[in-house]
């Protein structure tokens, strides 16, 4: 992990901007989630790790679940238009010391793992980037 912030999550997501504090808290849960998927339901204490694409694939089965039909106008009023913008909220908070990577790890895990329009309306057939 990066250097810990002095600032609270809060504080940081609110002097970014770019995405309210509820599209944090569905972050948050997806990245439960697809830990979950990944690791297990008994997870050992510490850094469980996930790809840029596993968690965007969590997040979309979840927005999925929880809004159906109406999961990209949710996501729009977040300002989240493409999978980019998952990769920026976790960025925000990864170069605030409150979330963690890898080395291999980087943003561009989050660019255009699905497009928005077909991964919410063709409900399981979409293309994830290989």
């Amino acid at each position: 992990m990066g250097k810990k912030s002095e600032k609270s999550m809060e504080e940081v997501i609110r002097e970014d901007g770019r995405y309210p504090p509820h599209a944090y808290a569905f972050l948050h849960e997806g990245l439960a989630r697809a830990v979950e998927q990944i690791h297990g339901a008994k997870q050992a204490s510490g850094f469980q790790h996930v790809t840029g694409t596993q968690l965007c694939e969590s997040l979309r089965d979840l927005a999925l679940e929880k809004w159906g039909m109406l999961a990209p106008a949710v996501l729009k009023r977040w300002n989240i238009l493409a999978t980019i913008d998952f990769g920026n909220m976790v960025y925000l908070l990864i170069d605030n010391g409150l979330m963690g990577k890898t080395p291999e790890d980087s943003i561009e895990d989050f660019r255009d793992v699905y497009d928005f329009a077909a991964a919410f309306e063709a409900g399981e057939e979409f293309d994830l980037k290989e």
